[in-house]
């Protein structure tokens, strides 16, 4: 079952954080000795992963795809591999999207899959595995840096400037996922996306401790048919405010907005709501692309909704072009070193 995020992690830290504060400190304990001790299995290609600091959205998946695009300029075969976030599937899986649909493997993963082969596994090594039977050399693991389940070429920690870290309490006081310096022990490098300030005092962190710090943003793509049209805005993202400003950013007039939990499947009477709505006030919808993809697939009036909703794709750019196919060179430098360390050890 996908839950919303409770607001209260992305304020000002306060009573009810306080109060479950051992329970994060707990939570802390576990979650950075896991990362720091636990053995990492390897497989025979590089592996890069593109995590976050917190649970919720940051921009994974658009970076994901930009680092595969850059992978495919190399001659590479890259490979995604997701965990199937939202999915029913619990068996390791190659996503074929004619055949699934997002209940079954995931948004994200029906979005990586329009750009690489992509591997649903609970269990990531597994899914490692499969993509190398499967003829992938490189793979981009989407998520899964606190996992500390598979050997690490490259972790690349993405970070929004708007959002950074919230309040910076550990689950389930706040969004952190494990203790920050041990996070910013094993990543290779920051990604720091847009221009805002809640990033700054992580990446002066990093930049003090040695580490990469790239610098991005988020694109919208133009959709001419929302340019100054009034608007229904819906959106089930872990950060449904930054879709609200990237509309805007491309001309739209949002009238009223609308926001689900992350990864949210929507129920029929909230789609009769969005296009009943939608009709009374004259109102465009539009909706994100994992929100798109939850929709397809479908009949009846949520196939309705899918064909009405316009849709606003982003594309993750970097300041430095090269900034890509820098870090898939590192990843495929430290493999090389991983594997002459591991045959060492062996002899």
């Amino acid at each position: 079952m996908v839950t919303e995020a409770p607001p209260f992690w992305w304020t000002k830290a306060d009573w009810r954080v306080w109060g479950l504060f051992p329970f994060s400190f707990l939570y802390g304990r576990i979650a950075g000795r896991r990362m720091a001790r636990a053995h990492r299995a390897s497989v025979p290609v590089p592996v890069l992963c593109v995590g976050n600091f917190t649970v919720g959205g940051a921009g994974k998946t658009p970076t994901a795809i930009a680092l595969a695009r850059a992978a495919r300029e190399k001659g590479l075969k890259p490979g995604f591999l997701s965990r199937g976030y939202g999915g029913s599937l619990d068996v390791t899986t190659v996503v074929d999207p004619a055949h699934h649909r997002a209940e079954a493997v995931g948004d994200e993963a029906l979005l990586l899959c329009r750009e690489a082969l992509t591997v649903i596994s609970r269990t990531r090594v597994d899914g490692a595995r499969k993509l190398v039977e499967e003829g992938v050399d490189l793979i981009i693991m989407d998520d899964g840096f606190q996992s500390a389940r598979l050997a690490l070429d490259f972790a690349l920690v993405v970070i929004d400037t708007v959002r950074g870290i919230g309040n910076g309490h550990l689950v389930p006081g706040g969004p952190v996922r494990a203790p920050i310096a041990e996070q910013m022990r094993q990543l290779s490098a920051i990604l720091k996306v847009g221009t805002g300030e809640a990033a700054d005092k992580l990446v002066r962190q990093a930049a003090r401790a040695g580490k990469q710090v790239y610098v991005a943003a988020l694109k919208p793509r133009e959709v001419p048919e929302i340019a100054d049209r009034p608007l229904l805005a819906f959106a089930g993202i872990a950060d449904p405010e930054k879709f609200y400003r990237t509309v805007k950013q491309i001309g739209g007039r949002i009238m009223i907005e609308r926001a689900f939990p992350d990864h949210h499947y929507f129920s029929e009477d909230e789609i009769a709501d969005l296009l009943d709505d939608a009709a009374k006030e004259n109102l465009t919808l539009v909706t994100t692309a994992k929100d798109a993809v939850r929709l397809a697939g479908h009949h009846g009036r949520m196939e309705e909704l899918a064909q009405k909703a316009k849709v606003v794709e982003v594309d993750m750019t970097f300041d430095d072009p090269q900034a890509p196919g820098k870090m898939i060179d590192t990843a495929i430098a430290n493999f090389r070193e991983r594997r002459l360390r591991e045959n060492s050890a062996k002899a």
